[in-house]
């Protein structure tokens, strides 16, 4: 028995050695395979540019790490210049290249034609109308195609002084008061005089008071901002009832954003350029007359100076991105705010011209060289999935997909607003058409002629798309005493 158990040994060992012996000349070691142990765990690098990202990035890889055990995901920050021609560089020439990377929409055309951004799997399932607002999916949407997952937004919208306007209410209400108080006590002559005070101290001006006479007082148009102006018995410390920025096209697109279209709905596409027309000749010329009305000096402003005068109190109303919330909520952190604010829908121009904000979204994109495109989708979906309110709280970025709660009745405000938005447009044709218009809206506000002004806008962006020198036929000038009639319209 002792000689059997010997010579089994010995071919058992003489096997093991053989089997060993192949698996080195195929290049993989026993101890590779899954039977013996776990293969080692695939990274997908994220890039991105923005460090107020690096804290929530970082939570959710771990996070992500833990719900996948497959999967680590690498945030790595780098720097923003020439970033699309980085990531390039990389994907042709480094191993550690991003297998994802967060980009605005404005620049996914570029991305999808260099190779980098590929379709979303699955994209008509995933992109539903109930979980993104409109304005996300035209973000990601080239050519029929998503290529790319929403993660957060920029937008713009009306926002107000709400202590001035609460005072105002509680002003107005006391007055009312005191007046049918006054109305009361002269037709009952026989009353005392403790009695009629009796009824205006009686009289009790509610909270919930308060908000709905400031809820009925918000602005629904530009016309009544004008209205208010005029009405308005401001304090001492307020220079300005409505002041913004006139020398950002970000702050200034909502004049012409329901009648200027740039690609389409997805801004995709260059057949549909319509810069030139009776409709943004006339909002155009509406936005000179407000000069008129605000005398802002565009040489003299930017949105920082404006923001701060807007939180010191000389400014009533404004127009401001979503960084205002983070600056109203730094000052009360630091105690030298003594006001409170809230965010409004954006006013329509006239009860004829409606405004519409201009967006930007930020996403995540699957980089076309990837060599693990299912790993870095599922990372993606993961991360623009996220119904925490983590986002916010960690970089101050409002998430661009539904079912979050905030609690805030901003963020909604804020949110409602980039739902009817315009999505910036991607087409690499009209890329400089933003810096012309704010050229443009310059020399308007200071008094260029509107007609011509815009016409040559659209004759320059209309030559770069034809590739050849494109001339607009001239469209007569809208009526001016109309336009004042209805920008003062009782």
């Amino acid at each position: 028995m002792k000689l059997r158990v010997r010579i089994f040994s010995i071919i058992l060992i003489a096997c093991t050695v053989a089997g060993t012996f192949i698996y080195a000349r195929q290049g993989q070691s026993i101890f590779e395979t899954k039977s013996f142990f776990p293969r080692t765990k695939t990274t997908v690098r994220l890039w991105y540019t923005d460090d107020s990202l690096t804290s929530y990035l970082q939570s959710k890889a771990v996070a992500y790490s833990n719900v996948n055990p497959s999967v680590r995901v690498e945030p790595v920050l780098v720097s923003g210049l020439e970033y699309l021609e980085a990531i390039n560089k990389a994907s042709l020439t480094e191993d550690n290249y991003p297998d994802l990377f967060i980009i605005t929409n404005d620049s996914l055309e570029k991305a999808y034609l260099a190779g980098l951004a590929m379709e979303v799997s699955s994209g008509e399932e995933y992109f539903s109308e109930e979980m993104f607002p409109s304005a996300a999916i035209n973000a990601v949407t080239y050519n029929g195609r998503y290529i790319a997952y929403p993660m957060y937004f920029e937008t713009s919208s009306l926002v107000y002084n709400k202590t001035y306007l609460e005072d105002m209410a509680k002003e107005k209400m006391q007055a009312e008061f005191d007046l049918a108080d006054g109305e009361q006590a002269q037709e009952e002559a026989d009353a005392s005089e403790g009695v009629a005070e009796e009824n205006s101290e009686g009289a009790e001006i509610t909270p919930e008071m308060v908000d709905s006479m400031v809820e009925e007082s918000l602005p629904a148009t530009i016309s009544d901002i004008l209205k208010f102006a005029q009405s308005y018995n401001a304090p001492d410390q307020v220079e300005a009832v409505f002041k913004w920025d006139v020398t950002d096209i970000f702050y200034n697109y909502f004049f012409v954003g329901n009648y200027m279209n740039v690609g389409g709905r997805a801004g995709d596409n260059v057949n549909l350029i319509d810069i030139y027309n009776s409709d943004t000749i006339s909002c155009m010329k509406i936005y000179q007359q407000l000069n008129q009305f605000f005398a802002i000096e565009a040489d003299a402003t930017s949105y920082d100076s404006i923001i701060d005068d807007f939180l010191s109190g000389k400014i009533v109303f404004t127009v401001a991105t979503t960084d205002i919330l983070g600056r109203i909520k730094d000052a009360q952190a630091s105690g030298e705010l003594e006001y409170e604010f809230a965010v409004a829908d954006m006013p329509d121009l006239t009860s004829e011209f409606d405004t519409r904000t201009m967006s930007v979204t930020d996403c995540i994109v699957v980089n076309g060289y990837s060599e693990h495109p299912t790993q870095a989708g599922a990372v993606a979906r993961y991360i623009c999935n996220d119904n925490s309110t983590d986002l916010y709280q960690n970089s101050g970025k409002i998430a661009a997909h539904y079912g979050i709660k905030y609690n805030n009745s901003d963020i909604d405000n804020f949110i409602d607003a980039y739902s009817s938005s315009i999505s910036m447009p991607k087409t690499i044709e009209t890329s400089n058409l933003w810096m012309q218009l704010e050229i443009a809206f310059t020399k308007i506000w200071n008094g260029a002629d509107a007609n011509s002004t815009l016409k040559e806008v659209s004759e320059s962006i209309m030559t770069q798309v034809t590739g050849q020198t494109y001339t607009e036929e001239v469209i007569p000038d809208p009526d001016d005493e109309a336009i004042i009639a209805g920008l003062t319209e009782e």
